[in-house]
Parts: C-alpha cells; structure tokens; sequence
C-alpha cells in the first residue's frame, strides 16, 4: 500500500498543477499571482469554489464555464494532468522528505517549460529561488557534497555567459538569454557540475529531435528562429535529477 504521504502528494498534486497555470497566465503580472481572483477569460465573471475544482470542475461543465458556456480549453486540466503525472513519477523513485523535493522541483521544470513554451520567458522569480533551494536539498541529502553543487552552479551560469558572449562576437546580436544562465546555474545547484554536460546534452537532443519532427510536419525553420531552449533544459535537467548522469 502506499504511504500516506504518497497518498497525499498525489491527491494535492491537480490542485498544485491548477495553481501553475495561474502561474503560467500571470507571469507578467506576478504580484497578481497570489491574491487575485480567478476569473473567466471571456465573461470575466468571479469563478466560485465549485468551478476550481482540479478537472472534476472542467469534466462536469464539459470543458465551458458556467456564467457564459464559452469554451475553457485544455490548457488547465493538460496542467492538472502533467502535475499528477510528475507526482507519480516521483512516487516511483523517491520516498520520504525526497519525495517531496523531487515532486517540487518537477513542477517547477513543468511550468517552467511551459512558460518558455508560450512566451520565450524564464522568469526570475522561478529560476533564482532554485539555486538556493538546490543547495540546501543536497545538504541534508548529503553535507559533503555541497562544494560540487557551488562549482556546478556557478560553472552553469558562466557557461551560458561564455555561449552569450561569442555568440553575440560571431552574429552582432543576442543568441541565448539571461534566464537560461540562471537556469542552468539552478541545474548546476541541483545535479552538481558533473551533471551539468549532461542536462545540456539531453536538452540539446530533445531540441534537435523537436526541430526536426516540427519540419517532418511541413513546417519551415530558420536558423534565425526563435527555440524555446528553456524548456529542453527543464526536461534534461529533470532526467538527471532522477537517473544521474549519463553514462
């Protein structure tokens, strides 16, 4: 049987995942983030507790709100969805306190992703809290092992600003943004410099790999074009948080 905390995080876990698409909607306006009401996009009515529910809420109204029937979308309960899907995934791996850790830092990495995904932004109030909080996981996971993870953090930021600069050097404009630093000075905090080649080779696999099913459509791409790169650093740095580096 599982253990009551597995039981638990699974249970929170649509609430937490509704909780990242206010997140994701907001991003611009953070401070609104915690206090402001939910409402509907098209009506602009207040949504009551009854419309919040984590997709029971969206299946009962078959996916309309309930002032005006417009259409919802799937954009919350694919959220809701994803978040229960990181909570077992993480069941699968971790126990305890680390089970926990693991869980939060997933839905950080989802809405992270997801942002980037939808507005090329990764976010300081997201990325910067990950490096302290990385830091302090792999303290009680392990005290000495603190010393690989200030090297990776700090080896991460400075690799992006290395990339950065040559980049602009080469082309006379900006190739990579600031956020993926402190992303990857937050991988660097979590997996430890040894793992650090390793989130970059995963996400630059996945990048690759999406680029050419995006053309395998029928779609065009340009050099120039923009690539949420973000969001494939997210997915590489999750595997490697879970399985370790690679081989």
């Amino acid at each position: 049987m599982p253990a009551p905390a597995t039981i638990l995080l699974l249970l929170v876990s649509p609430f937490i995942g509704s909780f990242l698409g206010v997140v994701a909607k907001r991003v611009h306006r953070p401070g609104t983030i915690l206090w402001d009401r939910s409402r509907c996009e098209s009506c602009q009515q207040n949504l009551g507790p009854r419309d919040l529910v984590p997709l029971l809420s969206w299946i009962a109204r078959r996916g309309r709100c309930r002032h005006c029937g417009a259409r919802l979308g799937w954009f919350y309960p694919a959220l809701e969805l994803a978040a229960l899907g990181v909570a077992i995934w993480s069941a699968a791996l971790a126990s305890g306190w680390p089970l926990w850790a693991t869980a939060g830092f997933g839905w950080a990495m989802l809405i992270l992703a997801v942002i980037d995904v939808r507005d090329f932004l990764l976010p300081d109030f997201l990325t910067l809290p990950l490096i302290p909080l990385g830091l302090v996981v792999n303290a009680a996971l392990d005290r000495a092992s603190l010393g690989p993870h200030l090297l990776g953090a700090a080896a991460g930021f400075l690799f992006v600003i290395a990339l950065r600069y040559a980049y602009w050097r080469w082309r006379g404009r900006e190739g990579i943004g600031l956020g993926d630093a402190k992303l990857l000075a937050a991988a660097g905090a979590w997996v430890s410099w040894e793992g650090l080649p390793s989130v970059v080779a995963l996400a630059a696999c996945a990048g690759l790999a999406a680029i050419l099913l995006h053309y395998a459509r029928g779609a065009r791409f340009s050099l120039t074009d923009r690539v949420p790169f973000g969001a494939f650093l997210c997915l590489g740095l999750w595997i490697v948080w879970l399985y370790g580096p690679l081989a």
